[in-house]
């Protein structure tokens, strides 16, 4: 019976990251450490196993509203309109940033709740890439009509549920050692906007999760009806289903280790077969080693399979400039995005790209991004093999277009 696998979920904490660790056959985590780091690129040491990072809820945008149906494949594109009117547009190039999750069905009219991720910063990922990702919110199932109040990295979040599923969370600006009337003031404000969406949620009960000594919950308690319940934040549980989300570096290094084990996987049947005819000769070979001229009649005649080799090793060798990972279509892509100017709103279009050939087709809405991006260009030391044509710029109603194109130049005879 083999070992079940060993998970390590990383989780906002009241003042810097936990590290829960549990099997992923038991739903139940351990607290690891308790640390008081809040960047998670500091976190050192992690135990070892598939490790999963929770968002902190200050990190992504919770979006509820109905949609007038019940069709599950039309609710991204509701979504994503009903983003679009509140001015929330994810980049396309950061990755899987947004979400979706059921909330309450009805006929024709279903309840949901987007998440927006917001790309995470330098500094905002761990040492060692996640397999997984999803909410600290998700991580705390809530049952019925509730409301539960915590801090993470000294600030108070909150999260409300609707019949046991997550309707919203935010994290809000208080810091105070305990729950104020401004912290309660923006859960009310919450409600408020909930309910002109037709959204009616008023929670039944009210959890204040903390670790402090003598907490004081007498705000929430004259904000809500509902009873407060103190008590220390439990011990996360693993999200079901698993979110969707995964930051563009994440899912980049998981591209390049798949296409890298495929690489060693092709080499090592080469390899396997390569040494399979090697033994099967060497068998060949020592069942009629007692026939030596039979053997020198066949080293003559293998003679011409020598030189029929060596043609095969110059062509191969002209075709070093094709097979060489570095000139891979995909490589050359990255280094060209590595030249866009950061938040100069460059894209491109159309990249046509060989090992030996480029043409890019892009706009700007500056053109101040258009000329950095040139000079970037050439002065990219991964480049440096091309020539570029950079043309000028020509102003659309969009900004400003441009069209290059680059070679590598021809070697001289």
């Amino acid at each position: 019976m083999s070992k079940p696998t060993d998970n390590v979920l990383l989780v906002p904490g009241e003042s810097g990251w936990e590290i829960w660790t549990g099997q992923s056959t038991d739903a139940a985590f351990t607290l690891h450490a308790a640390t008081a780091i809040e960047r998670a690129a500091d976190l050192t040491a992690l135990p070892a196993g598939d490790l999963l990072l929770l968002f902190p809820v200050k990190s992504i945008t919770a979006i509820p509203m109905r949609v007038s149906s019940d069709d599950d494949a039309l609710f991204p594109d509701l979504a994503a309109l009903h983003a679009e009117r509140l001015g929330l547009r994810p980049d396309p190039m950061a990755g899987q940033l947004t979400d979706l999750f059921v909330i309450a069905r009805e006929a024709e009219n279903t309840a949901l709740v987007s998440i927006q991720l917001r790309a995470p910063g330098e500094g905002e990922m761990p040492p060692r890439g996640p397999k997984g990702f999803d909410i600290s919110a998700r991580a705390y199932p809530l049952t019925g009509d509730s409301l539960a109040v915590w801090k993470e990295f000294g600030r108070w979040v909150f999260a409300l549920s609707h019949q046991g599923n997550l309707v919203y969370c935010q994290a809000t600006s208080g810091t105070s050692a305990h729950p104020d009337e401004a912290l309660a003031r923006e859960i009310r404000l919450a409600l408020i906007q909930f309910s002109m969406q037709g959204l009616e949620i008023e929670p039944a009960r009210v959890t204040l999760w903390t670790s402090a000594e003598n907490p004081n919950a007498a705000a929430l308690a004259s904000a809500f009806r509902a009873p407060v319940e103190i008590s220390p934040r439990p011990a996360p549980a693993l999200p079901t289903p698993f979110s969707k989300l995964l930051p563009a570096d994440v899912r980049a290094a998981r591209r390049e280790a798949k296409r890298r084990q495929t690489t060693i996987l092709g080499v090592a049947a080469v390899a396997l077969i390569y040494f399979g005819i090697i033994g099967w000769f060497a068998f060949g070979l020592w069942k009629d080693h007692s026939e030596t001229n039979n053997l020198l009649k066949q080293a003559a005649a293998a003679a011409p399979e020598g030189e029929a080799y060596a043609v095969h090793i110059a062509n191969w060798d002209e075709l070093a400039h094709a097979i060489d990972l570095a000139n891979a279509p995909v490589d050359i892509l990255k280094r060209i995005a590595d030249c866009i100017p950061p938040n100069s709103g460059l894209r491109l279009k159309t990249a046509d790209i060989s090992a030996t050939e480029i043409k890019l087709i892009g706009e700007a809405p500056q053109l101040q991004a258009v000329n950095t991006f040139s000079l970037n260009l050439g002065k990219k030391t991964d480049l440096a093999k091309f020539k570029w044509q950079t043309p000028e710029p020509n102003q659309s109603t969009r900004g400003w277009e441009f069209v290059y194109s680059a070679e590598v130049p021809a070697a001289q005879p």
